[in-house]
């Protein structure tokens, strides 16, 4: 019988956080009590994760939960795992108005609505509308919320009719279909990342579409590829302006802000 120890000593990916989630101890726990001996039922189980974790499964999906923001997060399959650098939409999005005013705010493609759900918890008297093609993906949502979102299945815009926003957020698809990266991601939704030769299928028509949803000068907030800001403002720029550039944690181009011009989607 297997102790901890033995585990430790073969150095497979993860093995400290795929120890701690079988065993249901911490990580503390788990290297304070290496002399540990692993039941037979236990070790089936961290064969199985760890033979999965060598095939590049991402440790999120064997968890099935990632932290994004200030919160937790239930993932799948069905969903991207969340990553930091969109938790730079949310610090855009909850610093864009007072937060006691009364706003209405659009999550595009939420996924397991990490977005929308930070901004809930960050923002209660804001009224959150998020919306995704994937049912699986909106089931995940759906239990990740304690807020009162309205969680609607349908493509970008299909699903709020002639419903306008303050603002309307989106992390869309944004990788190019042969992009060499991609195999790094072959775990996650391919639907979730690919975006056409450019990786800008999606976001050209999320921003063609949105003046019709986005109220009088509200704004459009977009998650993008670190090489497309400067295509994406040549885009903005017929319908919007004040178009703000950010950068992500680690100083690349990540995302844009951009307000509807006055005269646009009346």
């Amino acid at each position: 019988m297997n102790t901890v120890n033995d585990y430790l000593k073969k150095g497979s990916t993860d093995i400290i956080p795929i120890l701690s989630l079988v065993l249901e101890r911490s990580v503390a726990s788990i290297i304070s009590s290496s002399d540990y001996r692993v039941s037979k039922k236990e070790a089936v189980k961290l064969n199985e994760m760890i033979a999965k974790r060598e095939r590049g499964v991402p440790f999120a999906y064997l968890s099935q939960q990632k932290g994004f923001y200030h919160l937790d997060f239930k993932v799948s399959e069905a969903t991207l795992i969340p990553r930091p650098e969109t938790e730079l939409l949310v610090d855009i999005a909850i610093d864009l108005f007072d937060e006691n005013d009364d706003r209405d705010i659009l999550d595009l493609g939420t996924g397991s609505g990490a977005i929308a759900i930070s901004i809930a918890d960050k923002r209660a008297n804001w009224k959150l509308t998020a919306t995704d093609l994937s049912v699986e993906a909106l089931n995940v949502a759906k239990q990740n919320t304690k807020s009162d979102i309205s969680f609607l299945h349908g493509s970008w815009f299909d699903t709020v009719e002639n419903k306008k926003f303050d603002l309307v957020v989106c992390n869309p698809p944004y990788v190019a279909d042969d992009d060499p990266h991609l195999k790094d991601l072959e775990f996650e939704p391919i639907l979730a990342l690919t975006s056409g030769r450019d990786g800008l299928d999606d976001i050209k028509s999320i921003i063609i579409n949105s003046p019709n949803h986005i109220k009088e000068d509200g704004y459009l907030l977009l998650e993008h590829g670190y090489n497309q800001q400067e295509e994406i403002t040549k885009l903005l720029s017929k319908d919007f302006h004040n178009i703000t550039k950010f950068k992500d944690y680690n100083n690349l181009d990540r995302a844009i802000l951009a307000q509807l011009k006055s005269e646009v989607g009346l």
